[in-house]
């Protein structure tokens, strides 16, 4: 066998490459070990605590509480919410609801749907709630931070000299001068010549703490390294001396040397002598302020505030107490608080805020307001008898403006309709005798005071309304005139541009002729258009101009024939074939401002802003088409009840009924009766120069037509109470258009012939009837016509009808209506009428009641946006009346159909002013109907069961919030209606709403820690929403029985649970610690056994016993979490201890609690922290301040293992080193560097570490062996178990940002805990807890350490470190200085103060 060849000496793979995988895959390798290892260890669940039973220990320790000086801290204040009624304000001078509506509604819908309009708004306060969010939302949280004081740091001199020293000298305020002198060598060894002096550049110079330099440079060029420097803070006195050299002048320092310098002249060195003098006794005026100030404030902290007796107490109380009361002043004026030297308190973070919610207000689109100025023709002549007067248009014309939308192919407003006309125009027609202002409402009289007829008689101004702006809109205008004959015949002599003189005369005398005898009846004769909008964002294309007007064409007059032609608008070549008629339309454009003034709505309610004189003119708004979507849909706030009627086309060629039929006129009605006298009812809308409501309306009339179209807009106030005779009458008319004097006298005088009737019952099933209907058209009216019925075999009932064309649907007619209390849809009107006929479902069939609840899943999604708050209220009222179980869970289904609605419409908001505004329980009467709260948790926990439909339960889980929210307001209503906020807390609920919470939050968890991965969104909502409604029962319920129910909360997650659960977990206790109320909640105060004990005599608790968490619930569970949480992988910790800091900020914080006293009482719920750092003490003691800060993102990351397992079991550690770290050491330390050796220890770490950390014990009682022996006097003597109970203690350090914020934690305490406690402490502690305790707080000087502000800037642009000269780290240490404020604002110049903060 041949030998494999010998590959060559570098081809060959080391066995140790070989086992090395693919580069890139380490971070996944630890990441998958670090899984296994912490899966492979057992982590037990730590047992839960059973909480006091808060109810039963406020009561018994009653004495104790009262009589502690900060009971403010243990109880609840006693009115702590309450709620209120807010007047419901509104744009309108008075209700937009009809004074005598709520008696006239009959039916259940429209009477629910005025109340929503009529009631005022219904709030829950809750006194100290903005206490009750994250420490950035706390009021009166002034950041402190432009007062901190500056200070100047050696460190940062040597940067402040490479400054343009001589403009920031002068910057400053401060003295400066510059000039060349002469320096003598002052070195001892040698004496003073002539020659020893050198000719040097001097430039004396203010630092930003106040002090001066004179500083010495070879030349002028002072941008370099000076020389050398003097230290004026040093400097004795300056005397002349002109021994060596003429000029002279000496200055003697602290250290008996002195510096020798000569001026040029001697005007030249008494000034220099002059200006070092004051500047020395400025320096000795600041010493002597700051030694009065530090001799009138000892620093003599806590002892004298906690009453500890002294001396001074008791020989003179008097002095003590004005002492103290001057050095808290003191100190709360001149100390910044800990935490505001934080970034984390820093930084900007809206996350967790609330969205602020608004009442429901009238919204509107974009506004525009149209100004009608003029309509002239070229065609002109003076009307007057006698030619005198102004030369105007020759007849009467009438414009109605309308806005279209080509885009999406609609009309998109009502009809404006407005008279250009000159007053000796408007002469030519019959005057109409204007009628009084009642309309289908009964207007209150003071309404008749404030609108005057004669200022709504002729409208010019309209405000339009867009929901959605876009270039396609256009604003048209229709222009009529008296019924003359044919268009075209009309429109001919205004199409000419000859000399037109004799033609005005002729066209005159034949429109004075048709004005008296035909004046109530128009033609359509011309149309113009104009853009309203340059783009989507509603900017107005104010340069657009109407334009020419375009003749009508009698075949062309519809509403669809008008899109038609728009649509050709924008092509000139289309446009160019329509005939023009010679005149011009000027009307304008503008935005409306948020104040204008004098308005009435649609329904002609006047604005607040709204002058009672005749003379102002009115302003009109016009109903827009709002289009019928949800997204663009509001919720209504005001009463609005109008019907829009279109007659479309009658088809009357066919007809033998009537010999003439030609010029056919539509009379419009509205009636209430079929009886033969019955009158019409006064509600349509008039047109200008006629009263304001009227009896009936016409249509234009098309001249020799016999199947006429029409697009004419009738509106109607409809009454508030529609029943089945309510209807829409129709009378059609021949016009006689033949002005000739042949025939008889008797003959020309007949006008108009009755020519059929057309009727249209309003109602439908109960409904307005809105789609196009074909109804026939009768020759007669007979007495009853409503209640004619076919019944087939030509047979039928009612009154005999002689039916025009064998009752073919001749007629064409189409209705809009824009009400705000009766609604279009099908189910919810079926729904509203069934729980009318069984008083809202006490009395209805549970299976039938279900039907009607089940079909409302199908009513649109627009409707239910648009009658939101009636919808809920009565779905509240059906559940608490509802008798089986069914019933109270399709409610609730349909409530989750709805909310889900809003959402996904993305009109949460809505929801949210519900909740807040709206909402309100019914009063509650026990007999008869339950709780609102009660039933909906017993609803919301069926739909939680594993059984129910999981998509209903996840839409419940995600809008959860919605219902918690309500769950909250109703308790809270319940409480104070029913008074039942004096009883004592565990009084207050039934036993049953105690089980049905207890069951809902049980229901909910395995949703939250289960759905987590698939329905992340769900889960996470779920678990917010809980948090807020558990932190919300302790302002209502048994304190104690909400402790338990955290305690189940709790109960469902584990260690080592995903990272998801851990944030959810966090979330949860954060949300709950941030309670209002939360230090009372934790009851600081002493709970030793027997008599009543001196707060002194507190037997403080420094580790996390069994009975301090007992007793200091939320604390204790909030720092076993933290702890246990450090165990975990770095994103875990992060949260942790981010939850935990950021509620030390906000106790800091709070203005409740400045006193120190305050802050002590709190500081005891946190002591056991110290025994919590002192087991993680090895991971925390990094003294190496990492040149480069710790990046999460980097390839090392913090996750990574070290050498040795981070879970280890304990070795005989070795004797304690010397504390300060081996530089070998803080590569590993701050991630930089990590040996990859995998089954030994690194036995570098071992040895130069401070051994008794690098390992630390698993032992769930003891700590390591050499310590047994200590620890009989040990804090934790009694205690089983420590902070972990039995899990494993990890060993990997912490990273920086971790450490920092533990390390704020610990200093805030520190400095906030009392002496008495802090002695204590050091008492009970044994050795190796003091160590580690100092261990801890040396490591605070190591990490807090300021670096410099070059130092600072070299690392945020990412440069190395940088090795700072020895002179620079020996200047003289800066005295605090009175200017020091000042000066160090100016010095730190462009760098920004968050940047040392960032960096400390």
């Amino acid at each position: 066998m041949s030998q494999p060849p010998l590959l060559p000496a570098s081809a060959e793979t080391r066995k140790f490459t070989r086992a090395l995988s693919k580069p890139g895959t380490a971070a996944e390798l630890r990441q998958s070990v670090s899984e296994v290892v912490r899966g492979s260890v057992l982590l037990a669940k730590p047992k839960l605590i059973e909480p006091l039973d808060y109810e039963n220990v406020i009561v018994q320790k009653k004495t104790q509480i009262l009589n502690d000086c900060l009971r403010e801290m243990l109880l609840f204040p006693y009115d702590d919410f309450q709620t209120a009624t807010l007047r419901r304000q509104g744009r309108y001078m008075c209700s937009t609801v009809p004074t005598d509506a709520q008696e006239e509604a009959q039916s259940l819908f429209v009477t629910e749907c005025i109340k929503t309009y009529n009631s005022d708004w219904h709030l829950v306060n809750y006194k100290f709630e903005d206490y009750s969010g994250e420490f950035r939302q706390l009021p009166n949280k002034v950041a402190k931070l432009d007062k901190l004081p500056v200070h100047v740091y050696e460190v940062d001199e040597e940067v402040d000299k490479d400054e343009d020293a001589a403009s920031l000298g002068s910057q400053k305020g401060g003295i400066t001068k510059h000039g060349w002198l002469y320096k003598g060598n002052m070195n001892s060894a040698i004496s003073v010549t002539m020659r020893s002096f050198k000719r040097r550049f001097f430039h004396l110079l203010q630092l930003g703490d106040g002090s001066y330099n004179l500083n010495f440079y070879k030349d002028e060029k002072i941008s370099k390294e000076p020389k050398g420097s003097i230290f004026l803070d040093s400097c004795m006195g300056v005397i002349q001396n002109n021994k060596v050299r003429r000029f002279a002048f000496e200055l003697k320092m602290q250290d008996k040397s002195s510096y020798l310098l000569a001026a040029d002249s001697e005007a030249e060195m008494e000034e220099w002598i002059t200006i070092l003098n004051k500047i020395l006794q400025l320096n000795f005026e600041a010493a002597m302020q700051e030694k009065r100030n530090g001799d009138s404030h000892e620093d003599d902290e806590q002892s004298k505030l906690e009453g500890s007796g002294s001396g001074l107490d008791s020989y003179l109380p008097e002095l003590a107490k004005s002492t103290r009361e001057a050095e808290i002043k003191l100190k709360s004026e001149s100390r910044v608080k800990l935490f505001y030297l934080d970034p984390d308190a820093q930084k900007l973070d809206f996350t967790s805020a609330e969205p602020e919610v608004k009442p429901f207000e009238e919204k509107f689109g974009k506004r525009i307001l149209v100004k009608c100025n003029d309509l002239s023709f070229n065609l002109q002549c003076c009307v007057a008898e006698n030619e005198e007067g102004p030369t105007t248009n020759v007849e009467p014309f009438f414009v109605t403006l309308s806005l279209f939308d080509i885009k999406y192919n609609r009309k998109i407003s009502a009809d404006f309709h407005v008279d250009l006309n000159h007053f000796s125009v408007r002469q030519m027609l019959a005057p109409t005798c204007p009628a009084v202002m009642n309309g289908g409402r009964q207007s209150s009289p003071t309404l008749q005071d404030i609108l005057h007829e004669a200022s709504m008689q002729y409208p010019k101004q309209g405000i339009f309304s867009v929901t959605c702006p876009h270039p396609d809109i256009f604003l048209v205008a229709r222009i009529e005139k008296v019924l003359q004959g044919s268009i075209t015949h009309g429109a001919e002599p205004y199409m000419k541009s000859s000399d037109s003189s004799k033609v005005a005369q002729k066209v005159l005398k034949n429109a004075k002729q048709a004005c008296q005898r035909l004046g109530q009846y128009r033609m359509p004769f011309a149309w113009a258009a104009r853009t309203l909008f340059k783009d989507a964002s509603g900017n107005l294309d104010k340069n657009a101009r109407f334009s020419a007007l375009y003749r009508q064409d009698s075949n062309k007059l519809s509403n669809d024939d008008m899109l038609k032609l728009l649509a050709d608008f924008r092509k000139p070549e289309k446009m160019a074939k329509l005939p023009v008629i010679l005149g011009n339309l000027d009307i304008t454009i503008d935005n409306v401002s948020s104040d204008f003034p004098n308005y009435v709505n649609s329904s002609y309610i006047p604005m607040k802003q709204f002058e009672t004189c005749s003379k102002t003119p009115v302003t009109f708004e016009v109903e827009e088409f709002v289009p019928c979507i949800p997204k663009h849909t509001q919720p209504y706030t005001i009463y609005n009840n109008h019907l829009y009627v279109y007659p479309k086309y009658l088809k009357y060629d066919s007809q033998k009924s009537f010999a003439k039929a030609r010029n056919i006129a539509i009379c419009v009605e509205f009636k209430d009766s079929d009886e033969e006298d019955s009158q019409p009812l006064k509600c349509i809308y008039g047109r200008p120069g006629g009263p304001v409501f009227t009896r009936s309306a016409f249509a234009a009339v098309l001249h020799h037509h016999q199947n006429p179209e029409f697009y004419d807009e009738i509106k109607i106030e409809l009454p508030t109470q529609l029943h089945e005779k309510h209807h829409l009458l129709f009378t059609f008319f021949h016009v006689s258009c033949d002005n000739s004097s042949k025939g008889s006298t008797k003959k020309r005088d007949v006008v108009e012939t009755q020519v059929g009737y057309s009727w249209l019952p309003l109602l439908k099933d109960g409904r307005v009837v809105t789609s196009e209907q074909q109804v026939p058209v009768s020759a007669n009216l007979p007495s009853g016509y409503l209640g004619y019925q076919e019944l087939g075999m030509g047979r039928h009932y009612g009154p005999e009808i002689k039916w025009v064309d064998g009752s073919k649907p001749l007629l064409k007619v189409s209705t809009h209506l824009v009400s705000t209390v009766y609604t279009q849809d099908q189910h919810l009107h079926n729904f509203f009428q069934y729980c009318q006929k069984t008083e809202s479902g006490a009395q209805a069939l549970g299976s039938e009641l279900v039907k009607y609840l089940k079909s409302l899943h199908a009513m649109e999604g627009h409707v239910m946006i648009a009658f939101l708050p009636t919808i809920l209220n009565q779905l509240f009222r059906v559940l608490t009346r509802a008798t089986q179980e069914e019933v109270a869970v399709n409610v609730t289904r349909v409530i989750i159909h709805v909310v889900a609605q809003c959402h996904e419409e993305g009109l949460e908001s809505h929801l949210r002013s519900y909740v807040k505004y709206a909402y309100k329980a019914e009063p509650y009467i026990a007999s008869e109907y339950k709780t609102v709260h009660e039933e909906l948790t017993k609803a919301m926990t069926t739909i939680l069961k594993p059984s129910a439909d999981f998509l209903t339960s996840n839409k419940l889980l995600k809008y959860s919030w919605f219902f918690f929210d309500v769950l909250i307001k109703s308790m809270a209503q319940h409480l104070i209606e029913n008074s039942k906020v004096k009883l004592l807390r565990n009084q207050r609920f039934p036993a049953s709403y105690h089980h049905a919470v207890e069951t809902v939050v049980n229901m909910l968890m395995p949703h939250i820690t289960q759905k987590f991965r698939d329905n992340p969104e769900a889960s996470k909502n779920a678990n917010h929403s809980l948090a807020v409604f558990i932190k919300r029962c302790f302002t209502f319920m048994d304190r104690g029985f909400v402790f338990k129910q955290i305690n189940n909360y709790i109960s469902c997650f584990a260690p080592g649970d995903p990272k998801t659960l851990f944030e959810y977990k966090f979330e949860f206790l954060r949300v709950v610690c941030n309670h209002e109320h939360y230090i009372p909640l934790n009851l600081p105060m002493p709970f030793g056994k027997g008599r009543i004990q001196r707060y002194q005599d507190l037997q403080l608790d420094y580790s996390l016993t069994d009975e301090f968490c007992r007793n200091h619930f939320l604390v204790g569970l909030l720092l076993r979490e933290v702890g246990t949480a450090l165990q975990e992988f770095r994103e875990v910790r992060l949260i942790a201890i981010s939850v935990l800091k950021n509620l030390l900020i906000k106790h800091s914080f709070d203005d409740r609690y400045a006193s120190r006293s305050h802050q002590a009482r709190i500081a005891t719920l946190y002591l056991p922290l110290f025994g919590l750092l002192i087991e993680n003490v090895q991971r925390i003691n990094v003294r190496d301040v990492s040149p480069f800060p710790v990046n999460p993102g980097s390839t090392m990351k913090e996750d990574s293992l070290p050498a040795t397992n981070p879970l280890v079991t304990p070795q005989k550690p070795g004797l304690v080193l010397d504390n300060s770290l081996h530089k070998d050491l803080f590569g590993a330390i701050s991630g930089i560097a990590s040996p990859y050796t995998t089954s030994t220890p690194n036995i570098n770490s071992v040895r130069n570490a401070d051994s008794r950390g690098s390992l630390i014990s698993t032992d769930s009682g003891n700590s390591l062996p050499e310590r047994n022996s200590e620890k009989s006097n040990s804090l934790d003597k009694h205690q089983q178990s420590g902070t972990l109970g039995n899990s494993v203690v990890r060993c990997d350090k912490l990273d920086q940002s971790e450490i920092k914020s533990l390390l704020m934690c610990f200093l805030y305490i520190l400095k906030s805990m009392s002496d008495d406690a802090l002695f204590t402490y050091w008492n009970k502690a044994s050795t190796s807890e003091l160590m580690d305790f100092f261990t801890i707080s040396e490591v605070c000087l190591h990490q807090f350490q300021y670096m410099g502000k070059r130092y600072i800037a070299r690392n945020q642009e990412g440069l190395g470190p940088i090795v700072h000269d020895r002179k620079s780290q020996t200047l003289p240490v800066s005295r605090n200085r009175t200017g020091m404020m000042h000066a160090r604002m100016q010095q730190l110049g462009s760098l920004d103060n968050s940047l040392t903060f960032n960096h400390m």
